[in-house]
């Protein structure tokens, strides 16, 4: 008869040290790369990594846009796994240099930005450029087309004349909160009445109240943007219902750097904004006569 091993198989055979997750293992600290940090419970994506008092640090950003930094090496989980973050290395980050721009686009690597372009893109104020700079920078700067801050449209009339599109002169207009009734749609409608300029002119609008909210709002962890009573600035409204600082325009102008730092691609953005900027490159681009 054969022996029965009544007490099973050596509990010290193999590796019986091993933790519950696995053993750790190296990866590079590549941006984007999602991360856990074990003591804090932090998560976020690797936005840079760095050289500070010595220490390399990795910076993680969470779904709210908020960043903080981790000295680099062993405590992180990836996708649940233990790991120990490495710095990236510079030979593989060449490797993967992106194929697309921010806008989805296909990259141009190693182009020079081409000589400005005599048509023009205008938008309304500061945010709304920083914005389209960020998501559609790589493809104007290819393009030589160039934005321009409008700082309000209650003068657009005025400035459509000082202007004075014509061929090889497109201009494009981008206005906030162009929806039928509202100021903005009347002011439009007496840019545009000029009919001398309208093969060369184009003015398109977004639904939002202002391109803060053209921001996905699950970026900054909302399910959608806040109702702000009308009494109430809408920003500094919005600030409120975030509980960040709104007091001030110093508070405004910091809330904005908050809420463009969560915006990586155009996915961060709702689709009423990106046909819109889409559509103007594609007008200024259009006409063989300029630049």
């Amino acid at each position: 008869m054969a022996a029965v091993d009544r007490y099973g198989d050596d509990v010290l055979a193999g590796d019986w040290k091993v933790p519950a997750r696995g053993r750790s293992t190296e990866v590079a600290a590549q941006l984007g790369l999602v991360v856990e940090d074990v003591e804090t419970g932090w998560c976020g994506a690797v936005v840079r990594t760095e050289k500070a008092g010595g220490v390399h640090v990795v910076h993680l950003e969470d779904r709210r846009g908020r960043v903080r930094g981790f000295p680099l090496g062993p405590g992180f989980l990836v996708d649940g796994r233990p790991v120990v973050l490495t710095r990236p290395v510079a030979a593989a980050a060449a490797a993967q240099r992106p194929t697309r721009t921010a806008s989805g686009s296909t990259a141009v690597q190693n182009a020079r930005a081409r000589l400005a372009r005599g048509s023009r893109i205008w938008v309304e104020g500061r945010h709304d450029a920083e914005l389209v700079e960020k998501v559609w920078g790589d493809d104007l700067r290819v393009e030589g087309v160039v934005v321009e801050m409008l700082d309000g449209v209650d003068d657009l009339a005025a400035a459509v004349r000082d202007f004075a599109p014509e061929r090889g002169r497109r201009l494009g207009v981008l206005v906030d909160h162009l929806v039928p009734g509202s100021k903005e749609s009347r002011l439009v409608a007496e840019a545009v009445a000029q009919r001398r300029f309208a093969p060369h002119l184009l003015v398109v609008g977004h639904p939002f109240v202002d391109v803060w909210q053209s921001v996905r709002p699950e970026r900054l962890g909302l399910d959608v943007w806040p109702s702000i009573p009308r009494d109430v600035e809408w920003k500094r409204g919005v600030l409120a219902h975030l509980g960040w600082p709104h007091a001030t325009q110093v508070d405004v102008a910091q809330g904005w750097k908050r809420i463009l730092a969560t915006v990586r691609s155009y996915a961060d953005l709702e689709p009423a904004l990106l046909g819109r900027v889409e559509e103007l490159i594609d007008f200024v681009t259009a006409d063989p006569e300029d630049g």
